[in-house]
């Protein structure tokens, strides 16, 4: 009769043990793996220590340090290189003289576009008819008399050169300090009440300069 080879048994108890350990190390690698992206946004990577160190800039580069304030687009000198386009200040009694003859200027206007007519002529005819006079200047522009000024648009640079628009721009003269600007063209028309400018008087100054 043959006898078996015997059979070394181990404990229960020290299998339990060994596979447990082998279940903690494989969680700990997990846990340190995944330790620099904790606290990211998903889909980023965590930021390296240089770049989480570097402090935020407090202005954009190239930033002007010469912006005035109320500066219109932040351009160095923006009152001062635009200051031919402001009006004058009125008083508010002659503020009040101004808005009443835009009143009685902007209806006819209004006609006049509506008959699509807004050739200088006609509308100095039409304005004149209310009472107005047109002023007259000395050459060494000294004025003689008359407050209501008729004239083309202004002229523009389009594609290669100057072109004047169709329509006629108004300037009437109320007080020294008190103006009725005005305009009449084929997309629309407007009269207001403002404070003479600096360099063009009456008129409001073309965009350029």
């Amino acid at each position: 009769m043959s006898t078996s080879p015997s059979v070394r048994r181990v404990p229960l108890g020290a299998v339990v043990l060994v596979l447990t350990a082998a279940l903690t190390l494989t969680a700990c690698g997990r846990l340190h793996a995944s330790d620099e992206a904790a606290g990211a946004t998903p889909g980023t990577s965590a930021p390296s220590p240089s770049s989480s160190s570097s402090p935020s800039p407090s202005a954009p580069a190239g930033a002007s340090p010469y912006v005035e304030p109320g500066a219109g687009d932040g351009a160095p000198h923006y009152n001062e290189n635009n200051a031919y386009r402001r009006a004058g200040e009125m008083t508010p009694a002659h503020a009040e003289d101004a808005e009443r003859e835009a009143g009685r200027i902007r209806p006819v206007l209004e006609r006049l576009w509506k008959q699509r007519t807004w050739d200088p002529a006609s509308v100095r005819t039409a304005l004149l008819r209310l009472g107005y006079e047109e002023e007259r200047v000395t050459r060494d522009g000294r004025r003689t008399g008359g407050t209501l000024t008729v004239a083309a648009m202004s002229p523009r640079w389009e594609n290669d050169g100057y072109v004047t628009p169709e329509g006629t721009r108004v300037a009437l003269r109320v007080h020294d300090d008190a103006c009725v600007t005005a305009f009449v063209q084929k997309t629309n028309f407007e009269a207001r009440a403002n404070g003479p400018y600096p360099e063009t008087g009456c008129f409001e100054p073309p965009v350029g300069h």
